[in-house]
């Protein structure tokens, strides 16, 4: 079935796997940089998109260079919450009715500058609340003509990190000079994830914990205590698993950090990616994991654009595994990723999709609705369930002005 761009940017859509700090606005990055006089290979927008945001990237490590700049950048308060009200606006603008921001606040915060927890998560959240209640004042909203907007917030512990990246890192390590660094990691973890459950208390939209960063070599165990603590508190729970390390990693993430969706699953599929000695019959692993996944409605968040450029080995983006990710009813959501980082929007990616993988309208209306319905909104279940509703009912809308039959 042939869908348009604009049926695609028109049908409501959500981004549950958001990094702020990989979407800003380019010009909004350049200016901040000639403001807090941030060192960058380029002060121009074709300058930056030449040297460091580019279309195709040689590595993983290449594609997360540029998050140098766009965190030193977010350091600053005002343009921490001028970045978040613009990525809220830019997703009104493209038709996504929800989105889920994640990002690192250890990096954001400066203990020199003052800068907390508390501080930083206050300005993003201010950022997005102030773009949702302008666009849900219009008439057509309130008439419910459109559906409403809304968010939530994941706040991402790092599986590794460098002291010269942020100076709360740094003077992490500074005051425990002698703690093992997977200690320290562990350690800063659980520390963000004290103060997210703290401030979800205290009325901030935190929804979920996320692990992010390095994967090989730095496995989810390590953080098993964060989860534990996270997961007692009611908050959602989602990993970066399966997208530099393979199907082993997932299982980690489901079973030991009791996690709700997964970050790309990139490497669900990959028998040569299992490598523990006592896996024997690598495929059957494989086959069993991908059933359990299936079967416990555990949600993926499938980022196309990410993973064509973190991945250069993928020739063709129809041997990307989002294919048997289908194949085997796994619920999927699509994603961004980064906008800045991967030049891409939501409409982007659906477009990728349909384009190239056999995705009825039908199914395209389940993915869209486990966009909704796995999201970890930021309020009860049944006024979740009903969010869901009104969003899914004004997708039946748009198929029937592009006569397209949802029950096809």
């Amino acid at each position: 079935m042939k869908y348009t761009d604009e049926f695609l940017k028109k049908m409501p859509k959500s981004d549950l796997h958001l990094h702020l700090d990989g979407s800003l606005r380019l010009d909004t990055l350049i200016e901040a940089a000639k403001k807090l006089n941030i060192d960058m290979p380029s002060y121009e927008q074709e300058g930056l998109k030449e040297k460091v945001f580019k279309d195709k990237y040689t590595s993983l490590g290449e594609y997360l260079t540029g998050f140098q700049y766009t965190c030193a950048a977010l350091r600053d308060l005002e343009i921490l919450e001028r970045a978040s009200y613009e990525l809220a606006i830019d997703n009104q603008n493209e038709g996504v009715n929800y989105i889920e921001v994640r990002y690192a606040p250890q990096l954001l915060m400066d203990p020199i500058k003052g800068i907390d927890l508390e501080m930083v998560i206050k300005r993003v959240h201010e950022g997005l609340d102030r773009a949702k209640k302008e666009y849900n004042n219009k008439k057509e909203v309130k008439d419910g003509d459109l559906p409403k907007f809304d968010y939530g917030i994941i706040c991402c512990a790092m599986r590794n990190f460098g002291p010269e990246f942020s100076p709360y890192y740094n003077n992490f390590i500074n005051v425990m000079p002698h703690m093992k660094k997977t200690h320290m990691m562990a350690h800063a973890a659980m520390e963000l994830t004290r103060g997210a459950v703290r401030l979800k208390d205290k009325g901030y939209p935190i929804v979920a914990i996320d692990l992010a960063g390095e994967e090989s070599g730095y496995p989810a165990i390590n953080f098993k205590e964060a989860y534990d603590y996270a997961h007692r508190n009611f908050l959602g729970k989602t990993v970066h698993a399966g997208e530099a390390y393979g199907a082993e990693s997932i299982f980690q993430a489901i079973t030991l950090c009791y996690a709700d969706r997964i970050g790309h699953g990139y490497s669900l599929f990959d028998p040569d990616l299992v490598v523990h000695r006592k896996i024997e019959d690598k495929q059957k692993y494989i086959n069993d994991l991908s059933s359990y996944i299936a079967d416990k409605r555990v949600t993926i968040e499938v980022c196309l654009t990410s993973n064509l450029q973190t991945n250069p080995e993928i020739k063709d983006i129809k041997d990307h595994p989002f294919k048997h990710m289908i194949e085997n009813r796994i619920a999927t959501t699509i994603c961004t990723d980064n906008r800045l980082v991967s030049n891409t929007t939501m409409t982007n990616e659906f477009s990728l999709a349909v384009n190239n993988f056999e995705i009825p309208i039908k199914r395209l209306k389940d993915i869209v609705a486990y966009g909704f319905k796995k999201s970890f909104y930021p309020g009860t279940y049944v006024e979740k369930r009903q969010y869901a509703k009104d969003v899914m009912n004004y997708f039946d809308k748009i198929t029937n002005e592009f006569e397209l039959s949802s029950n096809s």
